[in-house]
């Protein structure tokens, strides 16, 4: 089974400095395409007005644009389920997992980055600033990845059971062609947004500590603090509808 996830606006400080190379991240076979974002961020986040540079991150202090406008190619990397550090990847708690967790989600966990692209959760970036939505002019993010990346990820999953964790606006970079498992999150019969991504991260956790490697397991799994309220089949998709009982 392979989990689709989306990155976080927050990130870890630190890493290590490594030459990139077309090993560092899933489909060497596509580096070039994935090098091309990668240089076109660098050059526009060097050469951008202020105002450009500060939308496309995000960010209005002088300290903090700067900070952000470094040769991305000379900044540490680390591995992308520790860089990214959101509310979904604090509820993840990946440094307090087995070896055994930890190498599930390495291995199966896809995240969605803005500026990566789809990478795995082993693969090592670099603490960038790209503001969800935001693009260059002339160059849009998500379409480029999912002109050049999804008849990879086709293949990639085809005999793979999915379950889709992303927020739906990475739906952009990547539409699922086969069955697949997606959930949704309410409280007092409302859906939330903020305690989706901590749940987003706490049934991932789940996931990787009892080794979920299919749906079927998965619609086995009793996870604390939820209970399945319905599911809804359209389509493609199968949507759990989990009541937060906690």
């Amino acid at each position: 089974m392979k989990i689709l996830f989306s990155p976080s606006e927050s990130k870890t400080l630190g890493g290590e400095l490594k030459n990139l190379d077309d090993k560092a991240f899933l489909f060497s076979n596509l580096y070039d395409k994935r090098l091309y974002v990668l240089n076109l961020y660098n050059e526009f986040i060097k050469t951008a007005s202020k105002d450009e540079v500060s939308k496309l991150f995000g960010l209005k202090k002088d300290f903090d644009i700067q900070k952000y406008t470094e040769d991305i190619f000379l900044k540490p990397v680390m591995k992308a389920v520790l860089r990214y550090d959101g509310v979904a990847y604090d509820y993840l708690k990946y440094r307090s997992l087995t070896q055994i967790s930890k190498e599930f989600i390495d291995e199966n966990v896809i995240i969605f980055s803005n500026l990566y692209g789809p990478i795995l959760a082993k693969d090592e970036v670099v603490d960038y600033k790209l503001k969800q939505g935001e693009n260059i002019p002339g160059f849009i993010f998500d379409k480029f990845y999912k002109d050049n990346f999804s008849l990879a990820l086709d293949e990639y999953l085809q005999d793979e059971d999915i379950l889709d964790l992303r927020a739906g606006f990475y739906d952009k970079f990547y539409e699922i062609k086969k069955p697949y498992l997606t959930l949704k999150f309410k409280k007092d019969s409302k859906v939330v947004s903020h305690w989706a991504k901590a749940y987003r991260g706490i049934v991932l956790r789940s996931v990787a500590l009892n080794s979920v490697s299919t749906i079927k397991d998965f619609y086995d799994l009793n996870i604390d603090g939820l209970k399945v309220c319905s599911i809804i089949r359209k389509g493609l998709k199968s949507e759990i509808v989990f009541d937060i009982t906690i």
